[in-house]
Formats: C-alpha cells, sequence, structure tokens
C-alpha cells in the first residue's frame, strides 16, 4: 500500500515539475528553476525510490555495486553544479533541447542518489544505510554550499536574470536569485535531513533492536 503511495505521489510531483506553469515561468525567473529542480531531485525521486527500493525492481539489489551511495553522491554533485554554472544553466532557459537534458539528468542523478541509499539487500541493511547516511551528507553539504552560494551572493550570477528582471511580482533579478538559494536551503536541507534521519534509525534498530528480537 505504501509503495502505490510513493509511486503515486513521485509520479504527481514530476508531473507538477514538468507539466505546469514551472518550465514556462523558468525562462525569466530562477526561483521557478530552483522549486521544478527540488522537486525533481529532493521529492519526487526519494519518493520514488521508496516505492521500489526493496522490491523486485530495486536497482541497488540487482546491482549494488553500480547503485553505490558515496559515488551516486559524487554523480549528484557533478550533474548539479554543472547545470548551475552559467553557460549550461543559459542555455537550459533559452534552448528546449538543453531544458530537457538538464531535467533529465537532474531526474537520473536525483534516483540514482536516492535508490543507492534506500534500496538494496535486506540482508546487508546495516552497511548499506551507513553507505548511504553517508551519500546523504555529502549531498547536503554541497547542495547548502550552492544554495548558499546563490543565497547571499552580492551579485547576479546569471546574465539571463538582469536581462529578463526577475520573474515575480517586479521581483529585482538578485531578489529572484536571492530567493531561488533560499529554496535549495530549505526543500533541500529538509529532504537530505529527513532521508538521513530515516537511514540513522534504521540503523539503530538494526544494531540494538535486531539482536534483541531475536534472542
Amino acid at each position: 500500500m505504501l509503495r502505490h503511495l510513493y509511486l503515486s505521489l513521485g509520479l504527481a510531483t514530476l508531473g507538477a515539475a514538468w507539466l505546469g506553469p514551472l518550465p514556462q515561468l523558468a525562462r525569466q525567473a530562477f526561483y521557478a528553476h530552483m522549486l521544478m529542480h527540488m522537486a525533481v531531485v529532493a521529492v519526487a525521486a526519494p519518493l520514488l525510490a521508496l516505492a521500489i527500493g526493496g522490491g523486485r525492481y530495486d536497482p541497488a539489489e540487482r546491482a549494488p555495486r553500480l547503485f553505490a551511495p558515496v559515488q551516486a553522491s559524487i554523480v549528484e554533485l557533478v550533474v548539479v553544479w554543472a547545470w548551475h554554472a552559467p553557460a549550461l544553466h543559459h542555455a537550459a532557459r533559452h534552448y528546449t533541447w538543453a531544458f530537457i537534458t538538464e531535467q533529465g539528468m537532474f531526474f537520473i542523478a536525483g534516483f540514482f542518489l536516492w535508490a543507492s541509499a534506500l534500496g538494496g539487500d535486506r540482508s546487508n541493511f546495516g552497511r548499506r544505510s551507513a553507505a548511504g547516511l553517508v551519500g546523504l551528507l555529502l549531498t547536503a553539504m554541497h547542495m547548502t554550499l550552492l544554495g548558499a552560494l546563490l543565497a547571499l551572493a552580492p551579485r547576479t550570477l546569471y546574465a539571463h536574470l538582469d536581462e529578463h528582471g526577475g520573474g515575480f511580482a517586479g521581483l529585482a533579478p538578485l531578489d529572484d536569485q536571492h530567493l531561488g538559494g533560499a529554496i535549495m536551503l530549505l526543500v533541500g536541507g529538509i529532504s537530505y535531513l529527513f532521508g538521513g534521519l530515516g537511514l540513522t534509525v534504521r540503523l539503530l534498530r538494526d544494531r540494538y533492536l535486531a539482536p534483541v528480537e531475536r534472542s
């Protein structure tokens, strides 16, 4: 029952992010781009990973060496920071092919991380949970760093923000960028915090409760 709920919520989140008003709004408003980004990697991806984790289609159980949390975190770091570099970010805001590529890579990298952290062999939960916790911690750190950079920068980092002048009720370009950074800090922080807490609970349960239950 929970798996079906997670699947439905994850697909609904992707639909809202990609088929709603955000893609068009993101051409002018940086905060809309960040809302879409966080919806994909910090909401939809973990929900879909929860939906298939431990099931017959769990990719981390089928290919545990490929779906390793730390290497998945590094992949997401490269993808996220690359697409937030001014040149690639500008392309994604102006060209449909670049936008589709960006969003596809965001989702693949996000799902890769969450599936690696939350899935895997049920008999090896302790080790995988510890690795997943490290992977989510590393991701939270680089997401926090990028969000802080965007939220605290004294000037706009993207030329198209100055061209369009923001995108919400006359929001100034720099304020638009600061709002986008704050969204990354808030949504990303909450998502990876809850993911890390869940894995911590799993670790404690496996280490202290499982031996008691077996005795």
